[in-house]
């Protein structure tokens, strides 16, 4: 088995999930904010990614990942969502219209924490996978000795 495969596998959705926690990180860190430098509320962000090509075959599959055939996971874009803004009635906020009406950014805290527990538990399945051929490399060494 090709341990050096495997790790740069894990290590690729590593990376790609720590992209994905920071833009989440950013998007509970704005959900308060009404003005951007473009004048419109904070835009929830989100990543794209791309990943190799799904096989109904795992074996497949996996000796295509060892044999290099395959792009790993990797995020391609982070992009605004399209989701409307919210809307507040707040007629003393600054950024109120005539109406009293403050648009808000298209944020869900719920939603964003959700995400965030799931890109961590993600993460720390990926260090796992990484220790584990790790793990399985030394002992390859120890017993080529």
């Amino acid at each position: 088995m090709d341990f050096d495969a495997s790790m740069r596998i894990s290590a690729s959705g590593l990376t790609a999930n720590r992209v994905y926690m920071n833009v989440l990180s950013s998007n509970l860190a704005n959900v308060n904010t009404t003005r951007t430098a473009d004048g419109e509320p904070y835009r929830r962000r989100t990543v794209i990614y791309e990943s190799s090509q799904l096989d109904n075959n795992f074996d497949a599959a996996v000796n295509r990942a060892l044999q290099d055939e395959i792009h790993k996971v990797r995020v391609v874009d982070v992009v605004p969502d399209g989701r409307e803004f919210r809307e507040m009635y707040d007629p003393s906020h600054p950024d109120a219209d005539e109406r009293g009406i403050v648009r808000m950014p298209n944020i869900t805290p719920i939603e964003e924490m959700a995400n965030l527990v799931a890109a961590a538990r993600s993460y720390e399945a990926n260090l796992a996978a990484l220790q584990t051929a790790k793990q399985l490399s030394l002992k390859a060494l120890e017993i080529g000795r």
